[in-house]
């Protein structure tokens, strides 16, 4: 689970990020899963878009169904597009600022 100052941060990396994973008028297909979770699995942070005029689901659904599927969390969705993190266990690329601890 992230903290709102681990998603602040994992925001400011996806602003400068090309949408790299488009969700059409085929919906949540086994290959947009693969897709999502291929390049979650290398860049550990990926930002999508759902194309909202032929698009079946809705950006806020196609991001909390992508995370459930690929194991990975939803940082943020905005309008049509969303963030998703997964960190990368063998190799992390990005490091995370500490939680508070309780």
């Amino acid at each position: 689970m992230l903290t709102s100052k681990q998603r602040a941060y994992l925001r400011s990396l996806a602003n400068p990020l090309e949408t790299i994973l488009m969700v059409g008028k085929g919906g949540l297909s086994s290959d947009i899963v693969y897709q999502a979770d291929a390049a979650l699995e290398k860049r550990e942070l990926i930002k999508g878009r759902v194309l909202p005029e032929t698009c079946p689901v809705s950006s806020k659904e196609a991001a909390e169904t992508l995370a459930g599927e690929t194991h990975s969390e939803v940082v943020q969705v905005i309008g049509s597009r969303f963030i998703l993190y997964r960190k990368n266990q063998k190799e992390p690329k990005i490091t995370l600022p500490k939680a508070p601890k309780k």
